[in-house]
Parts: structure tokens; sequence; C-alpha cells
């Protein structure tokens, strides 16, 4: 009996043992859930009770060089319901399928979805956000939002980009400078019961959004105006099918105006032009992206006797030729088995250097390639950055298209010499001519200046970097003065009057020249174009109309110099006709009052 009692007493002591073992067990973590994860299940029932809704931070402005507002937000309104607080759901699908012009059915599949909250529609108009509000019915919320504006349109479509439905960046400065444009998002949290009701007098905790940086660009709104005046003109005039112009500061790579004509609708980013609206699919997604392309960066061409301004930069810096040199054109050379011909059919005869260069002769650059050789001539390439991008802040800059330093004869060296048998883009012609002549400094060619909040205060100053000694101070002072040659006396004949102004150019179709204020020109050459050369067919039809252009392919270059020596900005335009690419130069540029002035 005793032994029965005490094997009964022994489980009773264990199973106690046991029970206080699980009871600690349960208190500690029980002591451990409220003490040490009390935050976590707190957020949990407070996520349980709330319904959170989005307050869209405004995304900051976008202003040109003169604070002139060039990207800015409209108010609109995101409209959503609330599927448990809807208590008449069959005139609410009605009042919103009427409101939003949407279709019944729609609708009906979203108020009837049980969810937190579906959204009906976004971007609606304020006044129509305001008037869904007005009717009073319980789960349908209006809440404001911002929509994208651009108050100039088109203007710089592909330089600014645009953004979509969640106001995010999708090409150009929008995507470029995202992290400084984009806002941060506010809330509004409601307290809610077990059945997703909103609880009446319940107090409403907001988070005021926060809005996005103003970004201060290079731009001028004046400029990239005329810019695209000039450009609509000529590809009226011409029957161009696309023209593009850049205006760039040489000194520090500040970007005034950047034209790709016909540019597109901010407004309406996704309407394609007239006579392609009814593609879809991958054809319309292929037309928007042809559309949205900005060929000043994007594209590459063969940039032909702009070029010779490099081949003279690298042969005056490697001292194979000076200013006095003889050479002789008999109006072509002899490269191997090839007769390359100079624009002018019966020659330009003895000449120096110089006067080549004021004749665009090409038979004196194949000469100066020839005395540099393949391998010195790549050296400068590499030298002046030709063979890299140059940087820019824009999305999807091409590279030049060069030949391989092996695989660089006499013929391809005679070629490269006068800009042809390779491409590039015009922002790296525009970048390289620059550092020859600012002083031999490769800047960077850029748009945005800085990034500041809505209270004014410094988010950050952007810099670029500048490789010094691209060429000499001696050789870049000597291109200057031979660019002004050119344009005081080269070899067209026929140019508007220069007043005391001074300029400086290169380019095959015309040369650049300066007038005492700005004027744009009010009629074009009307005469057929008989002469495939620009050097005899740049012909201006008044002192202050423009000169023709040439049907091969070809980019205006030009520069104008400051009283003081100083240089100011430099001009790049170019046109595509069917297969053929022309180019134009339209506009006068000049300096006043520490602002610039420009026609090209």
């Amino acid at each position: 009996m005793s032994s029965f009692l005490t094997h009964h007493r022994r489980r009773i002591l264990v199973t106690m043992a046991f029970l206080s073992l699980f009871m600690a067990g349960l208190c500690g973590q029980l002591g451990y859930l409220m003490i040490f994860r009390s935050e976590h299940y707190s957020t949990m029932a407070d996520d349980l009770h709330e319904r959170e809704r989005t307050i869209k931070a405004a995304r900051g402005e976008i202003v040109d060089r003169n604070g002139t507002v060039i990207a800015s937000n409209r108010t609109v309104c995101t409209v959503s319901v609330v599927h448990n607080q809807v208590e008449e759901p069959e005139a609410v699908i009605r009042m919103l399928s009427g409101e939003l012009e949407l279709p019944e059915a729609e609708v009906r599949k979203k108020v009837e979805k049980r969810s937190s909250r579906e959204i009906i529609k976004t971007n609606v108009d304020k006044a129509d956000g305001d008037r869904i509000r007005s009717h009073g019915f319980a789960g349908v919320k209006v809440d404001e939002d911002y929509k994208r504006y651009y108050p100039y349109d088109s203007l710089a479509s592909r330089v600014l980009g645009f953004t979509g439905a969640d106001n995010q960046g999708i090409i150009g400065l929008e995507v470029m400078y995202e992290k400084y444009l984009k806002g941060r998002d506010g809330k509004i949290l409601t307290l809610s019961d077990a059945k997703g009701v909103e609880v009446e007098n319940a107090a409403e905790e907001r988070l005021e959004p926060v809005a996005g940086n103003t970004l201060t660009v290079s731009l001028d709104v004046n400029i990239q105006k005329y810019a695209e005046q000039a450009a609509y003109q000529v590809m009226e005039r011409k029957g161009a099918r696309a023209v593009s112009v850049i205006v760039m500061n040489p000194q520090n790579g500040e970007i005034y105006a950047m034209v790709n004509a016909p540019e597109f609708h901010l407004n309406a980013p996704f309407s394609l032009a007239e006579g392609d609206g009814a593609a879809s699919g991958k054809e319309k997604q292929d037309l928007l992206n042809a559309m949205w392309r900005n060929r000043c960066i994007n594209d590459t061409y063969e940039p032909g006797s702009t070029f010779k301004i490099i081949t003279a930069a690298a042969g005056l810096e490697a001292g194979v030729v000076s200013l006095e040199d003889r050479f002789s054109c008999p109006g072509f050379r002899i490269v191997e088995d090839r007769k390359i011909r100079c624009h002018k059919v019966g020659g330009h005869g003895g000449e120096t250097f110089l006067q080549g260069a004021m004749n665009s002769c090409n038979p004196v650059f194949i000469d100066v390639g020839q005395r540099l050789g393949a391998e010195r001539f790549y050296d400068y390439f590499q030298q002046f950055g030709l063979l890299g991008k140059t940087g820019i802040d824009l999305p999807g800059e091409a590279a030049t298209i060069m030949h391989k330093k092996e695989n660089m004869g006499l013929v391809e060296l005679a070629t490269v010499s006068f800009g042809q048998s390779f491409q590039i883009t015009p922002i790296q012609l525009v970048t390289t001519a620059s550092s020859i002549i600012n002083g031999g400094n490769r800047i960077t060619p850029h748009f945005a200046i800085k990034a500041e909040s809505r209270d004014g205060s410094l988010v950050r100053e952007f810099t670029y970097p500048v490789r010094e000694n691209v060429v000499s101070e001696e050789t870049s002072r000597t291109m200057r003065h031979i660019l002004e040659q050119v344009v005081a006396s080269g070899s067209e004949e026929k140019r508007p009057p220069r007043k005391s102004f001074p300029g400086a150019g290169k380019s095959i179709s015309l040369l650049f020249w300066a007038l005492p204020r700005l004027t744009i020109p009010r009629s074009l050459p009307s005469s057929p174009l008989t002469n495939r050369w620009g050097s005899t067919t740049a012909e201006p039809s008044q002192p202050r109309s423009l000169p023709t252009f040439l049907r091969t392919s070809f980019l205006i270059l030009g520069f104008c110099l400051e009283m003081k020596r100083s240089v100011q900005p430099c001009v790049v335009l170019s046109a595509l006709s069917g297969q053929e690419e022309l180019g134009v130069c339209p506009m006068k540029i000049r300096t006043e009052n520490k602002e610039m002035v420009f026609s090209h």
C-alpha cells in the first residue's frame, strides 16, 4: 500500500513540475510579447483599425536660368471607393459612371470589389472632383493629387521630358533628376471598426507631404523660342523632315537651347503626330520612341567640313602645319586609287593654310591629315575626347563611330580629315569644338545648375568635370583667329554686312556673322539648289536673311566672340529631309548686358 501511494505521489509531482514549467514558459512568452514586442503588435493593431489614404506630394518645378517656370503642376483629383463604407452602391455606380464618363460595368466591378480601397480614376479635373465630392455619398473618396503641367507645352520637349501616371519621370531631365524633383508623399489615417467602417467623430491623423525640389537649368526660354521658330521656318520653307539646334556656352558647357523640331506636346506625350494615330501595339510604341528621341544626343552623323576645325587644331598642335604653309589645290587629290575632289571643281590654286581654311579646301586638309599620320591623328581624337561620350546630363547619349586605328589606311585618313567616313553626335561636335576655342578646356555640356527646396534653401549646386590642356592656349588662340578670318573674308562672296561686333565660324554651307542686335530673317532663298557644295551655295537673299543649304550631310557650327575676345556661345544646326541631311543657320548671336541674345 505504501509503495502504491509513493508511486502516485511521484506521478503527481512530475505532473505538477511539468505544469509549472509550462506555465513559466507561457508567462515568459507573454512577458516577452508585452515588453519586447509591444511596439510591433501595437503597429499591427493600428494597421487593422486604420484606413490609409495617400496625399501625393507636389513634384518640384523646373525653371530656366532666368527663373521662368517651364515645368510645374496642376491640381487634379483621385476618385476611389471603400467597399465596406458604401451605403448606396447603385446610386454610387450611376453617379461615378456619369460624372467620370466611364462604362457602368467598369465602375460596378470596382465598386463591388471587396478591398480596403479601390481607385476608380486618377487625374480627374479638380472641378469634376469637387462636383463628385458635393454629392456626399458614403464610401466615395476624392483626394487631391498633382499632374505635371508644362506651360509652354512643346518647348524643349525632348530636353525636359515628361512624367508617367504616377508622376515619375520618363525621359529627359524629368527622369535624370528624379530624386531631386520627386517629393515625399503624405498620408491621411482614419479609424475604422472590424468591418472596415470609419468610426464616427474619430480623430483623423494627417502626415503632410513634402514637395520636391526646384531644379534650375541653363535653358533660356527666349533663346529656345527663337531657335525653335527658326527651325520651323527651315522645315516649312525647305521641306525638311526634322531640324536640330544646339546653343551652348563653350566656356562652361551650359546649354541655352536645344531644339529637335518637330517637337511633341509635353502635356499629351502619348498622342502621336497626325497620320500615325491609327497605329497600335508595338508599332505605336516604336513611333512614340521615335517621337521622343533626342537627335542632338541619341543620333550620330557625318560632320562634314565642320570637322576641319578638329583637323586644323590637331595639325597646329602637332606642329605639322603653320598659317603660312603653302599648298596647291588643283581641285582634287589622288589618294591611292581614289580621286577625292574639292568643292571648287577648278581648284583654289596656290594658297596658304589660313587661306585653305577660309576656302574650306578639302585637298589642304587631306594634306594636313597625311602629315599627321593615322596613329598621331588617332591620338588627337583621344586627346580631344572624340572617342568617348560628352557626359551630358541627359539619358541615352550615343558614342562616336570611328575606324579602328589599325584599319585606318590612307584613304580613310584622307576622308576623316574633312569629316567623312565616320560619325559623331551633334553634342560631341559642339563640345569638342568648344574645347578647341575656349583656351583648351574640355568642358562637360549640361543643363542642371542647382536644386533648391521650396523654402529657397540650397540642396545642391551641380558641378561638372573640366579637363584642361586639351590644346595649348597658343593653338586655341590661333584657331580663334582662323575662324574669325573665315567670317571676315572667307570664300563666301555674298554675306550680310558685318558691323563692329566680331564673329567667327566654320561650316560647309555658311559662315557665322554678328549683327548689333537680334534679327530674325524674314525670307529664305527660293532659288533651286544646283550646287551641292555649301561654300559656294551660301548666298543670303537679303542682308538679314539666311543663306541656303546643301544637299549633303553636314552640321553648322558657329561661334561668337565678344569685343574683349572672350568666347561666347556655339551654335549647331542640322536638318533632315528624306534620306538626305540638310542644314541652315537662320539666327544671329551676340551678348548684350551679360544676357545672351541669339540668332543662328
